[in-house]
Order: structure tokens, then C-alpha cells, then sequence
């Protein structure tokens, strides 16, 4: 069950790279991205990611998209994020089946409605939507034509069209209500069936959603903040779930750890970045 015994801090953002075969995953406040057996620092928070090419990532840092190259480690700013609010970072954030790269972002200090939620693509940045605390959740029915996102703090998880270029048409609204119960959601994935991943921050699993949005099942992990999903493998039935250790007072062994299960789904494949 376990895929990488590093212990993260706040691991998040795993990302199957689908032509290298590899899993890239991030360590938000220790400012780190790994991969098995190697990891690369940063200045600052880092926390999702998409891929380009064989070669290239686009990272989110705390104030900046990046072109990151994987052999080298160098990598170059594409644009701006938030640079001008210093007191935010970037948090959950995935490629759009449009080749877009949606990004949320948070107080530092989880401050209420101190985010937003943002869309990159082909060269333009543009803000979706304002006064979010935590951001999470962010990903997309196999059509294209719905995403779905999260403010962890109001414990729903909500969808909205999208237009034939991935831009939203109407107001979001509730797809899986969490309010009044302990699940509080973070990362999300969605699978080729449509059915959504969503991990659960403090409850340690991911619960999975048919495409109404009503409960199927749960995968459990010894980690208690379980904090982002992603399918990988050969055939894309793996999960790899990041977990984080923050927050807990004397974590044991299990916590902060990247777990990988077999299942009997199939994920999609992941999205490219189209710069």
C-alpha cells in the first residue's frame, strides 16, 4: 500500500505523468516536488502540476506558473500568480481536458475568502471565481464539459458548465453536500466512467461518487489527512493518494506518506498543458 515512505509535511498534488510513466508529487510548506527517489526544492510553496511534454511540467508556485524542466530541475516563469498578494499561495490545481490548467489558491493562514480559483490557458490567466478559503477538489468529467471544484471550508463540493473552450457558462452549483458531517473535502480526481475520487481531509479516505454525485464506496488508509488522489499504473487502475502531517500532534509512522491501492476503475488519462 505504500509507494513512497518520504513523510511529507503537506503532501499534495500527485500527478501521473502518462508518457514518462511517473508520479510527481508535492510537499507544499517543506517548498518541495518529488518523484520516487529524487526531489527538487523551491524558494517558495509549490503545489500542483500539469504536464507539457515528455520533458516539461507547469508548476504552481505561491506567485507564479513555471515552466519546469525535469531533467535540469531549472525552471522559468511563465506568468504571475497572485504576486501581488503576498499573504497567498497556490493549492490544488489540475489540466483541463481543453489543454487549460486550472489553479486554486488560499491564504497562508487559511484566511476566510483570502482565494480564488483561476484558469490558465493559451497565454491568458483569468480569475473564475473569488472569496474562497480553501481551495480543492478541482477536476473534470470525462466529456469535458463540467468541472468540478471545492471550498473545503464549507465542506461542498460544487460543479459548473463549461463552454467548447472550458471556460464556465453558468453558476456553479452543489453536487455533493458534506455540510453537518465529518468529511471535509480536499484533492479530487475524476475517473473515465465519470465517478469522482474525493479525499477527505481528518478522515483518512477517499470516497468515491457516481456521476449524480451519489456515494458508492470508500477506500481507507492508515493516514489521517489523506489529501489528493490520481490514477496511474500501466492501465490506470492504480490511485496513488498523497497524506500530509500537519496539524497532528506526534504523528505516527503512517502519516504524510504516499499510499498507491489497486482498483477496478479506470482513471483517465491525464491531461496535457497546452502553453
Amino acid at each position: 500500500m505504500i509507494f513512497d515512505d518520504t513523510p511529507c509535511e503537506l503532501g499534495e498534488g500527485p500527478l501521473w505523468h502518462p508518457e514518462r510513466d511517473q508520479l510527481f508529487w508535492f510537499d507544499i510548506t517543506r517548498h518541495r516536488m518529488h518523484t520516487k527517489g529524487q526531489h527538487w526544492d523551491f524558494p517558495g510553496h509549490v503545489s500542483a502540476a500539469g504536464w507539457v511534454d515528455y520533458d516539461t511540467l507547469l508548476v504552481a508556485s505561491e506567485i507564479a506558473l513555471h515552466r519546469f524542466d525535469i531533467a535540469s530541475g531549472d525552471h522559468v516563469k511563465i506568468l504571475d500568480l497572485e504576486s501581488d498578494l503576498r499573504g497567498t499561495r497556490s493549492n490544488d490545481g489540475r489540466a483541463d481536458p481543453l489543454g487549460g490548467f486550472w489553479i486554486g489558491t488560499m491564504g497562508l493562514n487559511a484566511e476566510k475568502g483570502a482565494g480564488s480559483i483561476w484558469r490558465f490557458y493559451r497565454g491568458e490567466l483569468r480569475r473564475l471565481y473569488a472569496n474562497v478559503t480553501i481551495s480543492n477538489a478541482i477536476c473534470f468529467a470525462p466529456d469535458g464539459r463540467t468541472a468540478y471544484f471545492a471550498d473545503t471550508d464549507k465542506q461542498v463540493i460544487m460543479r459548473t458548465a463549461l463552454d467548447a473552450d472550458g471556460w464556465p457558462i453558468h453558476p456553479p452549483v452543489t453536487h455533493i453536500d458534506l455540510s453537518g458531517t465529518d468529511f471535509h473535502p480536499d484533492g479530487a480526481v475524476v475517473d473515465s466512467a465519470g465517478n469522482l475520487f474525493n479525499a477527505q481531509w481528518g478522515a483518512g479516505r477517499v470516497a468515491v461518487y457516481d456521476p449524480e454525485g451519489t456515494f458508492i464506496e470508500a477506500f481507507t488508509f492508515p493516514a489521517r489527512h489523506t489529501s489528493c488522489p490520481a490514477f496511474g499504473g500501466a492501465d490506470l487502475s492504480t490511485l496513488y493518494v498523497t497524506t500530509a502531517r500537519q496539524d497532528i500532534a506526534d504523528p505516527d509512522a503512517a502519516q504524510g506518506l504516499t499510499y498507491r491501492i489497486p482498483t477496478s476503475y479506470t482513471g483517465q488519462r491525464e491531461h496535457r498543458v497546452i502553453l
